[in-house]
């Protein structure tokens, strides 16, 4: 026995002296001044240290072998340097300062060479993303329409993303991919610098915010294995990165003013920077518009502010709030027979849509050391959102003026803490990462339906008292608790292979406590039952999610994942007691359970090609979905857990740059190509439901194409996109289109679609001038039937339009 212990202690001790650091100091050639806040990325194992103050940096745990390393900083040109490593080693690393005068296709090529080498790395800050399918939208980079915020051009090099045109300026996010819903990116866990936005995270995963795309740095997006760090849901992870303030100036203003089709205005303002230790970025964005079809004007104010403080290189403390608050019109929803007769046609002059959001985010993050990091995220949503307005499930009906609109309004208040703390430990050959978390959420929401005023203005008020026979009424509170703790660890086998298990323990109480009315009129409007029913539901539960990674570098600049992840989606408010008339709730509905799986190869073949390529499959129990059924001779559109379900596909991306492959001493010339598609398929394997089992899943095309060409010269950009989607469905019975519909527009497919994308900027001293123009072609299309607002009916999305931008920086 004592033999056995000593050979143990003989083979750790024996590797813990094979473990070597690499430190030293980044200074400017020009005048040998330290470089603070400099990136030293050791590129073959994705490890990465920021230099403190001083300039000074250590990576420790580094193994005997020969690395690349590259060496970044905001104002320098990028360093790339092969370094051998067999025993400690100090180095200075020197940067050449960027020359004042570089055009604006120099700088974006500059920006894709930092993007081949900074995509999500194994570790960021307190996450891990090793193994994980993620993908990162670098906003300099992005070429379109982002005054309306157009979804189609900023995530065009995210794969197989499903997204709704609503023509609203993008006042509100709707993304989906692999058959998930995209109603207000529901099933996304979405945040914020790191902290949730949603309206509930369990009860309501609906987004009603969106950041604008000027205030962004970034846009993270990591598929369904994120839910064991940020979540159960099947999406994964969208995460909006501020600008963060630059650290040599005072003061930067940045005023963008736009103006574009049907009465477009938007309007951003920041400004940002650094005095000593404080630091701070603020912004003001309003938006104003009319929509292309009547009844679609929309008016917006989004404020934010973001105040830090460094205590030191090691600890920092952040406070931030966002206010927004919108109102819309909304024209309503169309049959088949109406899109096809005039897509800008509306019968809906009363329904408005009201948001007020309010968010409060406290950060805490600290350096116990080199190898440890904590992060402490406290924050808090106090909003509302009130829809009012003539929804009846026969879109053709013209509204009744003389009637009462129905409201529904919802108030949310919740708050949660969330802790993480990351440290690295030599193991055996080299270097790993242990990560452990903890989230805590409580809310306490309100949600109350009923009868609204007969006027057509934005009226939000109940008139319960003057129609107490309206035939839909219910008053709730959602009180919801959550407590999760979660983990992971990167073992780093050997140089090249990496494994990275995970675990989500999870406990959620949600509750539901309040009453609805059952109304029964007759013919004449009489009331023959007016009972009010009470309800007070209670469903705690407890479980482990796991989930697994695994990562192989074929070399510094390509490599080999693959992960598995269970998932798992709550019940939400919806689904417990909203009385839509365009479907009933099973009041037996329970959650989904499932998991997400892919295996890719990604990276770059020099600086020629940019890549990602891989299979997933998704998998789902007892999925929530909506099929069609005959209740008292009426066709009746019924939610609840449909059955068993199969995702799986093939989702790739390229990045070619054709001016680095036949013209690479043509600095000041650009000229790329990139295709991203998604071949997805899918099958309901399970069903109690007639005419569903074998069917496909809804939204779900199975041609998910988007490809365009950037090209510049000197300060001039531009660029042209094509999107294409094939059918889809939006029902689980596949349910055809009928064109000769003149009554619903909720059930059917959505036809396939194709829009070509044009912008164009040229840049001159401290302006920058934006131009382009959105469905190019004046395609008619759709992409949602809605079956609440903003219907129920097909939702038209916008004919051709154009917009213009003026930037001023200084």
């Amino acid at each position: 026995m004592k033999l056995k212990v000593f050979s143990i202690l003989v083979f750790l001790v024996s590797f813990s002296y094979a473990q070597h650091s690499l430190s030293g100091k980044v200074i400017s050639t020009e005048t040998g001044a330290p470089i603070p806040n400099a990136e030293v990325w050791n590129r073959t194992t994705s490890d990465v240290v920021v230099t403190d103050e001083n300039g000074n940096f250590e990576i420790t745990g580094i193994s005997q072998g020969t690395y690349n390393f590259a060496v970044f900083s905001y104002e320098y040109a990028i360093l790339e340097q092969q370094i051998s490593i067999n025993g400690d080693l100090v180095m200075e690393f020197s940067l050449s300062p960027l020359a004042e005068s570089l055009s604006e296709v120099m700088i974006t090529n500059r920006r894709e060479q930092l993007f081949a080498l900074r995509k999500l790395r194994k570790v960021e800050g307190t996450a891990i993303y090793a193994g994980k399918k993620s993908e990162v939208v670098l906003m300099d980079k992005v070429s379109g329409n982002l005054a309306a915020n157009n979804a189609r051009e900023i995530y065009n090099q995210v794969v197989g993303l499903n997204i709704y045109d609503n023509g609203d300026a993008g006042l509100q996010l709707n993304i989906g991919g692999r058959g998930l819903d995209p109603n207000r990116t529901q099933n996304f866990n979405t945040r914020q610098n790191g902290y949730d936005i949603s309206a509930d995270v369990l009860g309501y995963p609906e987004s009603y915010y969106t950041p604008p795309p000027e205030a962004l740095r970034e846009i993270q997006v990591v598929r369904g294995a994120a839910s064991l760090q940020y979540g159960t849901q099947f999406g994964g992870l969208i995460n909006f990165k501020f600008k963060k303030p630059p650290r040599d100036k005072k003061i930067e203003l940045v005023s963008r003013q736009s103006v574009g089709s049907y009465n477009l205005f938007t309007s951003f303002n920041s400004l940002a920077g650094t005095i000593g230790k404080f630091s701070y970025y603020t912004y003001y964005n309003h938006k104003t518009g009319e929509g292309f079809r009547p009844n679609s004007e929309y008016t917006s104010n989004n404020f934010f502010s973001h105040f830090g403080w460094d205590f030191s290189d090691k600890t920092r403390l952040s406070f931030e709030y966002t206010y927004l608050d919108y109102v819309a019109q909304q024209p309503g929803g169309l049959t088949d027979a109406q899109f096809y007769e005039d897509p800008t046609f509306s019968n809906r002059k009363r329904n408005w849509f009201d948001v007020n959001w309010n968010l409060y985010a406290l950060k805490f993050n600290h350096r116990f050391s080199n190898r440890t990091d904590f992060s402490l995220n406290l924050f808090g949503l106090d909003a509302s959102r009130k829809a009012v307005g003539f929804r009846e499930n026969r879109v053709s009906q013209p509204d009744d003026l003389s009637a009462p609109r129905e409201l529904l309004v919802d108030d949310f208040s919740n708050w949660g803490a969330e802790a993480r703390l990351l440290s690295r430990y030599n193991l055996f050959d080299g270097e790993s990462v242990f990560l452990i978390g903890s989230k805590y959420y409580d809310a306490n929401n309100f949600q109350k339906q009923g009868p609204g005023t007969v006027s057509a203005k934005p009226e939000f008020t109940f008139t319960n008292n003057e129609y107490p026979n309206y035939p839909r009424q219910s008053e709730y509170k959602f009180p919801n608790k959550n407590l999760a703790i979660f983990g992971e660890n990167i073992f780093n086998l050997t140089n090249k292979l990496s494994v990275t298990p995970g675990f989500r323990l999870e406990y959620i109480n949600t509750k539901a406590n309040g009453f609805y009315k059952e109304i029964v009129l007759d013919l004449a409007d009489n009331p023959l039952i007016n009972r009010t029913k009470e309800e007070d539901k209670d469903l705690e539960r407890s479980f482990v999610l796991l989930g697994i990674g695994a990562s192989y570098n074929l070399d510094s600049s390509n490599e080999l994942y693959a992960n598995f992840s269970q998932n798992y989606r709550s019940v939400t408010f919806s689904d417990i007691r909203i009385v839509n008339p365009s479907f009933v709730v099973d009041p037996n509905i329970s959650e989904e359970r499932g998991f997400t799986s892919d295996f890719g190869i990604r990276g770059n073949l020099k600086n020629f090609l940019s890549y990602d390529a891989s299979i997933f499959g998704l998998w789902y129990r007892d999925r929530i979905g909506e099929v069609l059924g005959v209740e008292d001779g009426f066709i009746v559109r019924r939610r609840g857990n449909i059955g068993d379900a199969f995702i799986y596909g093939l989702e790739t991306f390229a990045d070619w740059n054709i001016k680095n492959t036949f013209f690479e001493q043509a600095k000041n010339y650009r000229l790329n190509l990139f295709l991203n598609t998604a071949f997805t398929n899918s099958e309901y394997t399970a069903s109690e439901e007639t005419n569903v089992e074998g069917n496909q899943v809804e939204f779900i095309p199975y041609v998910n194409l988007k490809t365009g060409l950037n090209f510049g010269y000197a300060n001039f950009l531009a660029g042209l996109q094509y999107t294409y989607l094939s059918k889809q469905y939006t029902d689980a019975t596949n349910a055809p289109q009928d064109v000769d519909d003149n009554q619903r527009g909720i059930e059917g497919s959505i036809p396939a679609y194709g829009i070509l994308d044009f912008s164009a900027s040229y840049s001159l001293g401290k302006f920058k001038l934006e131009t382009g123009v959105n469905n190019l072609l004046d395609n008619s299309y759709f992409t949602r039937r809605a079956t609440g607002y903003p219907g129920p009916g097909i939702i038209p999305a916008q004919p051709i339009t154009w917009y213009t931008s003026l930037q001023f920086k200084f």
